[in-house]
């Protein structure tokens, strides 16, 4: 047994010299004193613990298999009678220390004022709670004089007695078919005609098929919130009777005791219109709903890494729909595994709610018209009719299209612009205010990338050498409220044929055309003429 402790500890002094050389080598150490004891300690333990299990197990060989009498062990080994007995008697090939009492010599007068810390403690938010480094603080100035150390190994001791150690624990959830769909955000980067952008996407998963859809969009607004809603609930072709939802200021307005909440009015009415309960997780509780959380980083792993290079928004949506359908195909069911999650959301169709169309979903905001006839609203300005100069209008923004309505009457209809400092102009709605400054036709901004029917856009070419040409062209245009963009396109055309080119000629085409003439018949007289009589 002692030559086997030699060379057991021949062994460790080799080990020690080895971490010696790895860490910094023999020329240039770089091991600290502090690593060095705490390298010594180390290699000490696991010598008395392989010692104590290399004897245990040749006290039990002696015994059992060589026939040694305990007095022989004892002389042979060097082990007390009593350890030796302690071996035969139990069976066990390791012995271990447990203590029954800790002692608390500084924190034990303490207990009942550092419980009552750590419970007011456990009471608050998240946010409100004092770390035990500020709690360590608190007590020192009401006279506790131990360490922090101390204070800290009490305080884990008594949260796992409380059992905090099990409050990352959960529940497996379970949702009938058609009860409940979850909805959330997520910030994707990708590539945009190679500008680097961060879209938003919405995922909606259908919580008993774990179905998925996603759709990117340039904002997370509340009209975004309708349209993701509308087109997942098309290509669903039916929609849920529960709808669980995060906090979003989108939709919740305020955050009551449990789960009251008080949402948002037009939130509500899309709800209604589609026939779903809205449920609001518990404030950073993403847990509740774990599924669409768990869509997020998967559609971020699996279709947004590497990224994405893509010509527009729609691409990108048209590309993430194929995307879902494929990966529903594809991959089983987590817990029905024997089927996939399209056979699940085909099955699961039958027991969705009735599909009933598209929900107007618009966000309104009031706006007044300026005086350049343009209305601003998310940082950018678009034009109305020069009628509603000075007025106070309503600007109803949808997630593609703003349309802008003066007494309920629509008086501008736009692309949406997710620019910033864009001004989109319609310029047939400045048309009337040309009629006081024709010249604003040259140079107004409205005008500058006008694109005109081919035959108005040559007679505009042609005016632009003659001196009153932007009034001719401006008496031009003013004719198609009353005739129509077609009729003035086909006289334009019909001048130029003719190889004139004026705003009178082209008037009276118009008029022929509005008022054509009696065709001549064969009752007709011609007269001579005059030098053929005499």
């Amino acid at each position: 047994m002692a030559g086997s402790g030699h060379g057991f500890r021949e062994m460790l002094l080799v080990f020690r010299r080895g971490i010696l050389t790895l860490l910094g080598g023999d020329r240039r150490p770089i091991l600290t004193p502090h690593l060095f004891h705490l390298t010594i300690r180390l290699c000490g333990r696991m010598e008395g613990e392989l010692k104590r299990v290399d004897t245990i197990a040749r006290v039990r060989r002696a015994f059992r298999v060589q026939g040694w009498s305990v007095k022989k062990i004892v002389r042979e080994l060097h082990v007390s009678r009593n350890t030796v007995r302690k071996i035969l008697r139990s069976d066990e090939t390791d012995f271990s220390y447990e203590r029954e009492r800790q002692p608390l010599p500084k924190t034990g007068a303490w207990k009942a004022e550092i419980e009552r810390f750590l419970s007011a403690n456990e009471g608050k938010p998240s946010r409100e709670r004092l770390t035990l480094i500020r709690i360590y603080e608190e007590l020192r100035a009401l006279g506790y004089d131990g360490s922090y150390d101390a204070m800290r190994r009490y305080a884990k001791g008594w949260s796992k007695d409380r059992g905090a150690v099990t409050a990352e624990a959960y529940v497996p959830l379970y949702y009938a078919p058609g009860e409940a769909y979850q909805f959330d955000w997520s910030h994707e980067i990708v590539l945009i005609q190679g500008v680097t952008t961060t879209v938003k996407v919405a995922h909606v998963r259908l919580c008993h098929s774990r179905m998925m859809f996603a759709r990117a969009y340039m904002r997370e607004s509340q009209e975004m919130v309708f349209d993701a809603h509308g087109k997942a609930f098309d290509f669903f072709r039916d929609t849920c009777t529960r709808g669980i939802n995060d906090n979003m200021k989108t939709a919740v307005e305020a955050v009551f005791i449990g789960k009251e909440r008080l949402y948002n009015r037009r939130f509500l009415q899309m709800c209604s219109h589609y026939l779903v309960h809205p449920v609001a997780c518990t404030p950073a509780s993403g847990w509740e709903k774990g599924q669409v959380e768990n869509q997020v980083g998967l559609m971020r792993e699996r279709f947004f890494t590497p990224r994405l290079r893509i010509k527009s928004l729609e691409e990108l949506n048209v590309w993430l729909l194929d995307k879902c359908v494929a990966y529903a195909k594809a991959h089983s069911h987590p817990e029905q595994t024997i089927q996939t999650v399209w056979e699940m959301f085909e099955a699961e169709r039958s027991s969705l709610v009735c599909y009933v169309g598209p929900f107007d979903g618009f966000h309104s905001v009031p706006a007044s018209v300026s005086k350049t006839c343009t209305v601003r609203f998310d940082n950018n300005k678009y034009s109305v009719l020069s009628t509603a100069v000075g007025s106070s209008v309503e600007v109803h923004a949808y997630a593609d299209r703003i349309f802008i309505k003066h007494d309920g009457m629509t008086v501008a209809e736009h692309q949406r612009s997710f620019g910033r400092g864009d001004t989109v102009y319609d310029p047939w709605q400045y048309v009337p205010v040309l009629a006081r400054k024709p010249g604003a036709l040259r140079n107004g901004a409205p005008f500058r990338e006008w694109v005109l029917p081919a035959a108005m856009e040559k007679v505009r070419k042609r005016l632009k050498s003659v001196d009153d040409g932007d009034r001719q062209m401006v008496t031009i245009l003013g004719c198609i409220p009353a005739d129509g963009l077609a009729a003035i396109e086909a006289a334009c055309q019909e001048a130029l044929d003719h190889g004139v080119c004026s705003a009178s000629v082209i008037i009276n085409i118009l008029a022929r055309s509005r008022d054509p003439a009696p065709a001549a018949t064969a009752m007709t007289m011609r007269w001579p003429r005059a030098s053929s009589i005499f």
